[in-house]
């Protein structure tokens, strides 16, 4: 069955057919199995080419990608504005879009603002970059930052509510690390929340988001997973040098990365096919940022790893 987002003439048909789809939670949106990741378009993970960038975010959706996820956050707009330009000239209906509001500056003093004024000027220019008039889902990011959880409950989803109210956004997320305060936040406010997107916490490193995908699924809540390389650890380039993660944990990815090169395989794509074997998971959020990522992480959706990989994935994981 073809998706309410598939538009004769623009597609690429097989590719389409090709694809996996599921619905997001409560929305009615039918996502593809895995989405577009911005992250990577801002100024975290090293300098790219903006053309080849445009022309991977153009590829995705033509292949079937329909999700498609950014924040001012990332790189201060910088992604926002990449991606608007990528989507001049493709039809609205073709893909879903989701921002953010709440995280903006490199500078931690300036870092989060969760205030219904800031919430609504972001949102406001996000969607001027976008060039778009509405947004499919409009997500509060990384609420363990904010103040109190009062705030995002008193001030910011209830903006965003006024947001839905005004046809800017259709549905509204919230993102995070810690998934309790996911589930916390969920059962403390009274605003519709529809989906939840939290990162690295269902990989080959940390499978915490099993735990809660019940509580998530009694409330018909979709459920996105982002980033199983989890930002770069679990590739063969390793990550970038701001990465939070421990010595120790660096150290036995890199292992692993070395096991990986030695059998002339990237690590990479082992960390998105065990990742993506959740079948209660919505979607899965990669950063994109040109044409070999693209294409590496289709084949391994549409086409699996091969039986050497699953068995060097075995002995990775065992070690």
């Amino acid at each position: 069955m073809l998706p309410p987002t598939y538009v004769e003439g623009f597609h690429d048909l097989e590719a389409v057919k090709a694809m996996e789809y599921r619905p997001l939670g409560k929305t009615g949106l039918l996502v593809s199995k895995l989405s577009f990741g911005g992250g990577p378009l801002g100024c975290h993970y090293g300098a790219y080419d903006e053309e080849e960038a445009i022309e991977a975010i153009r590829q995705g959706i033509k292949q079937g990608i329909n999700y498609i996820d950014t924040a001012p956050w990332y790189g201060q707009g910088r992604s926002e504005a990449i991606i608007g330009k990528a989507l001049k000239g493709i039809p609205r209906n073709a893909y879903y879009i989701a921002t953010k509001v709440g995280r903006y500056d490199l500078d931690y003093e300036n870092m989060f603002n969760f205030s219904k004024e800031k919430t609504q000027s972001s949102f406001n220019n996000s969607l001027k970059l976008l060039n778009l008039d509405y947004v499919d889902v409009i997500q509060v990011h990384d609420i363990e930052f904010a103040p109190s959880l009062d705030i995002i409950i008193t001030q910011t989803l209830p903006e965003l509510s006024k947001q839905v109210a005004d046809g800017k956004a259709k549905y509204i997320g919230i993102t995070g690390y810690p998934v309790s305060i996911l589930e916390e936040c969920i059962k403390k406010s009274n605003i519709n929340i529809s989906c939840i997107l939290t990162y690295t916490r269902h990989t080959l490193l940390d499978n915490t988001l099993i735990a809660y995908i019940p509580f998530f699924k009694a409330q018909n809540i979709g459920i996105i997973n982002a980033s199983a390389p989890c930002m770069g650890l679990l590739t063969n380039k390793g990550p970038p040098a701001w990465h939070p993660s421990s010595d120790h944990t660096k150290k036995i990815c890199a292992d692993a990365a070395k096991c990986c090169m030695d059998h002339d395989t990237e690590l990479a794509r082992l960390a998105l096919w065990y990742s993506m074997q959740c079948e209660d998971i919505a979607t899965y959020l990669v950063g994109i940022q040109n044409l070999k990522d693209l294409y590496t992480n289709l084949d391994v959706l549409k086409n699996g790893i091969t039986e050497k990989e699953k068995n060097l994935l075995q002995e990775i994981r065992e070690k």
